[in-house]
This record gives C-alpha cells, structure tokens and sequence, in this order.
C-alpha cells in the first residue's frame, strides 16, 4: 500500500482488555468487521495471532503491533525484529513502534531496517515533538500520538491535540491516537492536522465504555436525588460539606477538639450544618479509625482516641433524623478518586500521607471496607516494630528534625529540602523510601492499575518524585504506577457522599 492510502481515515484499534471477556480472536475478529461495515478504512491489532485471524477475515490495511512488558526496558510496543517479522508474516501492512527516546532493545534504525526490508509502512508511537523529529530523520513513513502521556507523571485525560498541531509542521502524516473517546474529539484531531484518527476504547474496550457510563450515570442520580451532608473527621479538623454527585455546594471547616469526644463532634457539626438541613437527604460520614457496620474504634490512638465500638451512624441517624452511612476516610477518599478523580475507574489503592498514612483498596469496582487497607499500621523489623506511619508522617518528620537539632514542621522541612539543606533532604528521602516499600508491597499483594497518593504530605512538592526515584530500578512488570490524587482535601467528602447514596 501507499501512504497516501490512509489519508482522511477512521482507523480502529481492536485491542481487548487482556485477559477480559472479549480477549479471544473471534472477538477480535468480529469488531473488525464490525467497524469496517460501519465507516472505518484501517484497523490497529494487537499480536501477530490477532493481525492473521483479522486479514483472514478482511482486506483492509492493518496496523499491527505487539506488547510486551520487559524487564530491562519500559519500551512495550514492538520492541523486537523478530516481532516485526512475525506481524509481517501475519499480513500487517503497516507496523507501529514505541518511538520514545528511552532505554530499548533494538535502535530505531534497526526496527526500520527490518520494516522497510520486508515492503511495509512504518509508524512511529512518539510521547513528543522530538520523538517525532527523530522518527522522521530515521526514516519512518508516519508519526503517531499514541504515547503522549504515557511516559511519566500524571496520566491526562484529554487527546494531546497540541502535539498533532505540531507534528503536522513536520510531515502530513501524522496519526491521531491516544484518549480519543468522543466523535468531537475525533474532529478536533482532525482539524488539527491529523491524516487519520484512531479509535480504541471507546468503540472496542466495552469494560471501558462501561465504566465511563456508570460514572456518568452515577453523578447523575446523585444529582437528580438531593445533596449529601458529607463529613470528614480527621485527626485535627473536621470538614462538613453539602454534595451533590461531584459539586461541593457549600463547606464548612471545625476543629476536631481531642479533649471532648465524638458527641461534642457530632453535635458541633450539627450546629454548623443547621442552615442546610433542608437540602441534604443522607448523611455520609469518612472518620480516620476503624468503622465496622457503622461502629468506629481507633486503631491509632495517637490520630485520635475514640471509645471503642462507638455507634457512630446510630449516633448521626439520632442527630441528623436522616439516614447516616460511615466509613474509613481513606476508604472514602479512595472511593472518591477511584469513580472520579485520579483512578480512572481501575482497581485502586489509595494511600494520604500526613499526620498518619490512610489506605483504601478499591478492586472490581468494589471498596474494600473494614480493616482493609490500613497499611499506616504495619510493623517491621525495618522501623523497629513501630506502625509505619510513625516513621513516615509529618509528625515522624517534625520530630526526626528535632532530633538533629532543627525543629520545624513538615512545611518547613520540604522547603529546606528544595533549598538543598542536607538534614532536610536526608528526613524527606527516608519517608519517601519508606512509602516507596509499602508501594512495591502493594503492587506485589494487589497488582493495582494504579497507586494514588494523597495528603498533605503526599502531595508535597517533591515527595511524589522522590517516592518514584526509590522505584527507579525495578522492572516495569513490577513496578508500580504511582499517580497524584486529584480531588485534593474533598475526595473523602466526594467519596462518602457516593457511598452514602449507593445505600439502599
């Protein structure tokens, strides 16, 4: 085929979930097909098992890839000559590449190499404008979006319609690919200056599909049904917010006052909370602590002391004259990231550092609830059988620095660190490598999607990056994928709030 062959092209990418209902090449099959009747003019297949079931079913141009997670490189798209040998006998027409500029198993040149000797097109995945230039340099007929945002950092949410716009000024062929889940975002793509937008999860991937729409759904009879009375008692402060789906419609902040316990707390809350008592139709309330079928017990009661077995939803139902559902605040704020923030709708754990370290564990679409996910409370020999979180917290920070002689808060701490004080840093990157333990045992008892991390010292400028450098060795299959929770302090709100709704 020519290159100009795919101009002015839907192309659809058949890739199940691995390991999903639809991984069987039947299936595979079918969408091709399927997708083909419908409009699109080439498709994008996964494995050279799948790319020779499809070209016996059609006559289309194929884009064919395979992934593999490698121990001694991040490259998972194509990353060998014997793959590009097996999609070329398997009848791919075109074969895509992991295009980044980092460590790999075969140069791009020889990938090209062995593409161009067996008559086909060639695509090159790149993550930026510079992939793209190298590519192109190299020799490769086209460049391709697909690995912008998947290189580091946060995850994005949106198509990268900015470097499309750039690429174009180097060469017409370039691919759109990557989050392009609506057809607007499709024609965006094209106005940009893309000669062909490719489609996966959302005409292919139903588990995606799926999720996007009960989140949306959700949202929406949270919304059409009445707001929440959301409350999260911390260790320090407790926040008190009317919610409705997504939206904090109002909040107010009290302290949590250790001396006088959790009746006083509740009926302060009421207190504040008396103007919007019309407008709230439940109550959901995320408490630090233990909470088993609505009792909370402390697990740690250096956070804060708690009589045992306290009847708390008992306690807000009586208070309130509404229905009153409770849970952990970090299950809560891993619920609340897990349906609308940083999780994407994937299994996730959910870690906040701050004055302890909370935990929640959402697998299956389903939290974890209980005891689950208190990893703050795990003793080792490697912190002298003390919980984890007092050799991690602010507050393990603020008196590790008085010990060396530098009192000062966790604040204080980071900005000396920044600066390039060395007690700071030496504080700063013992809790990262500690946190970034606890990380590599999750990834080895959970096998997460992703692991998001919260709290005021989670969240500190820095800490994120340190925790990754502590992972910097490990091979990609077991590393895991560590990304900045996104509700910030309302996640916990936001999550009890949907627990509290989903109560029946």
């Amino acid at each position: 085929m020519r290159k100009e062959d795919l101009n002015l092209s839907l192309i659809v990418s058949c890739q199940p979930v691995p390991g999903g209902a639809m991984d069987e090449a039947i299936f595979v099959s079918g969408f091709a097909r399927a997708a083909l009747a419908a409009g699109a003019r080439a498709l994008r297949i996964e494995s050279a098992a799948y790319v020779a079931a499809v070209r016996a079913a059609v006559d289309a141009p194929i884009i064919g890839i395979v992934k593999r997670d490698l121990d001694d490189s991040p490259v998972r798209i194509t990353p060998f000559i014997a793959d590009v040998e097996a999609l070329a006998d398997a009848g791919a027409d075109i074969i895509a590449f992991d295009a980044t500029d980092r460590p790999r198993p075969e140069t791009i040149e020889a990938l090209l190499a062995a593409i161009k000797a067996r008559g086909l097109l060639s695509m090159a995945d790149c993550s930026c404008l510079k992939d793209a230039e190298r590519a192109l340099e190299a020799g490769v007929d086209f460049v391709g979006t697909t690995m912008s945002g998947y290189v580091g950092g946060p995850e994005p949410v949106e198509p990268d319609i900015a470097l499309i716009a750039a690429m174009r000024q180097l060469t017409p062929y370039v691919i759109a690919e990557g989050r392009i889940r609506t057809p607007e975002q499709a024609a965006e793509a094209v106005r940009a200056g893309a000669c062909a937008v490719v489609v996966g999860s959302a005409i292919t991937r139903t588990e995606h599909v799926t999720s996007w729409f009960d989140a949306a759904v959700s949202t929406a009879f949270s919304q059409r049904e009445g707001a929440t009375l959301a409350i999260d008692i911390g260790g320090t402060k407790t926040l008190a917010a009317l919610v409705r789906g997504t939206q904090v419609l109002a909040e107010r902040t009290i302290a949590t006052s250790r001396q006088v316990g959790p009746d006083a707390w509740l009926a302060a809350i009421a207190e504040q909370a008396q103007s919007w008592s019309r407008q709230y139709d439940r109550v959901g309330i995320a408490a630090t602590g233990l909470i088993d079928d609505g009792r909370w017990s402390a697990l740690n009661p250096a956070t804060l002391a708690i009589p045992d077995a306290y009847p708390l939803a008992a306690q807000a139902e009586n208070l309130f004259g509404k229905p009153a559902f409770a849970v952990n605040d970090a299950q809560a704020a891993a619920w609340g990231e897990h349906r609308f923030g940083a999780g994407n709708n994937e299994d996730t754990v959910f870690l906040t550092i701050s004055t302890g370290i909370g935990g929640g564990v959402v697998v299956n679409g389903q939290p974890l609830l209980g005891l689950a996910g208190h990893f703050g409370l795990i003793r080792g020999p490697t912190h002298g059988q003390a919980p984890l979180e007092d050799v991690v917290s602010g507050r393990w920070m603020a008196a590790e620095a008085a010990r060396t002689g530098h009192p000062a808060e966790a604040p204080e701490i980071f900005q000396k660190a920044r600066e390039g004080t060395d007690w700071a840093e030496a504080i700063v990157a013992q809790s990262a490598a500690r946190v970034a333990l606890l990380c590599r045992d999750i990834q080895m008892m959970f096998a997460p999607k992703r692991i998001v991390i919260g709290g005021g010292i989670g969240l500190a400028p820095g800490y994120l990056e340190a925790v990754r450098a502590q992972l910097a060795g490990l091979a990609p299959h077991l590393a895991p994928h560590l990304v900045a929770a996104s509700l910030g302090p309302h996640a916990g709100i936001i999550g009890a709030a949907d627990l509290a709704g989903r109560q029946r």
